[in-house]
């Protein structure tokens, strides 16, 4: 896998490359200071993941994010920011973004959640489901027994637990847009949400992001 790190501290980018080569000495990271740099990258690599930094020079509140999904819609992005505001974590989330590390998160911790992105799964700070209602309170089916899913509901989720679009979601597993939201419905009614976010939140809390072995 080869993974794009955006981040305007060239000794945060060494830090993240030496972490990921530790690892898996197989992944190759390339380091970008701005959006800009890291799109430009990205026009001659296939990226498989991206690694983002909020506060970057030029760039207000989520623009970053909003930038590189825009443009790279398809590759999951996991956010790494010293921002540690709820609100902001789940606006994150809300627009895409297939993960959060806070900054500051512990090393031991900060292995962890590059282990759980690495995997296609969904990494979260633990204390930040008091700060947002996760659902409506109905109860999730036993996961293990996938009861209420089908197996291209279950894909339609691992995509959306990426942060991928429905038009993404669409063209990857070959259906028609429409047929993605339709699953989409199917999928909010057995976990009990009302939307993506919800959906995500609930997934994570539940472990049940650990269940997936996400395709690349």
């Amino acid at each position: 896998m080869h993974i794009l790190i955006i981040d305007d501290h060239p000794l945060y980018i060494r830090g993240i490359q030496a972490l990921l080569f530790e690892l898996d000495p197989m992944i190759v990271t390339s380091g970008a200071g701005s959006v800009e740099e890291g799109l430009a990258l990205s026009k001659d690599i296939e990226f498989g993941l991206v690694l983002l930094d909020l506060k970057l020079p030029g760039m207000n509140d989520l623009d970053a994010l909003r930038i590189t999904k825009r443009r790279l819609d398809a590759i999951p992005v996991v956010v790494m920011s010293g921002n540690e505001n709820p609100e902001s974590i789940w606006r994150a989330v809300e627009m895409g973004a297939a993960g959060y590390i806070p900054k500051d998160t512990a090393q031991s911790l900060t292995v962890h959640a590059l282990q759980t992105v690495l995997a296609r799964g969904v990494y979260l700070p633990d204390d930040l489901f008091g700060s947002h209602p996760a659902s409506d309170g109905r109860p999730l089916p036993g996961f293990s027994n996938r009861p209420y899913l089908s197996e291209r509901q279950l894909a339609v989720l691992a995509s959306l637990l990426q942060g991928k679009s429905n038009k993404v979601i669409a063209n990857e597993l070959q259906i028609a847009e429409g047929t993605v939201k339709n699953h989409l419905w199917s999928i909010y009614q057995v976990m009990g949400v009302n939307s993506r976010l919800q959906a995500m939140a609930k997934a994570h809390a539940l472990g049940l992001v650990q269940a997936f072995k996400y395709s690349h």
